[in-house]
């Protein structure tokens, strides 16, 4: 007997890495793929990201596909239709702590929800809530850059403009993606005043 799709467990599926590492790409691969077995497909991106796009979610390679703005977790949940199948989320990072529990939310509706993100802040650090996200996905994938100065496989994302901020929106310029021996957090420290 046939399942309908719409009684069919739920799973969440996490794309992490640096910057230029390919997250988005392979976000939007997955939702694609989703829309060709024609599923119902909704794709969010948070509100204040408008980098390349104000209404797609595209990848430094210029893949892009249309998404819908969201200003937190909790208007993202009220967001989803109940029929969607398919529950993109871009740029997981610059959401709130509520992120995790939304998407558990959604995964136990039925819904696959795949969500990318950094993993790592500008020093090194865990970039919340995508750790939270790693420990309940099923699915996680790690996606690695090469790195700008030595050409290894890169996991960081290093700052190159001096600021303090958590969250600085950039792209080339403002960040390039470093390997480990070669990632400095200090770049990023505005100079001490003399």
């Amino acid at each position: 007997m046939d399942v309908p799709r719409s009684q069919q467990a739920g799973w969440i599926e996490v794309i992490t890495g640096s910057m230029f590492s390919g997250k988005s790409e392979e976000l939007i691969r997955r939702l694609r793929r989703a829309q060709i077995a024609r599923q119902k497909v909704q794709i969010f991106k948070p509100t204040f990201d408008t980098r390349f796009s104000d209404h797609h979610i595209v990848s430094h390679s210029d893949m892009r596909i249309a998404s819908e703005n969201v200003a937190s977790s909790k208007a993202l949940l009220t967001e989803v239709d109940p029929d969607a199948e398919v529950v993109g989320i871009d740029e997981g990072q610059f959401f709130d702590a509520d992120l995790p529990a939304v998407c558990n939310e959604l995964a136990n509706r039925g819904k696959r929800v795949i969500v990318a993100g950094l993993d790592q802040d500008y020093l090194g650090k865990p970039f919340e809530p995508m750790p939270q996200l790693l420990a309940i996905a099923e699915y996680i994938t790690k996606t690695l850059a090469i790195c700008m100065v030595c050409g290894n496989p890169a996991n960081h994302t290093q700052r190159l403009v001096a600021s303090q901020d958590r969250v600085l929106l950039g792209a080339q310029g403002t960040y390039e993606a470093r390997c480990r021996r070669c990632f400095d957090p200090t770049l990023a420290m505005p100079p001490e005043p003399r």
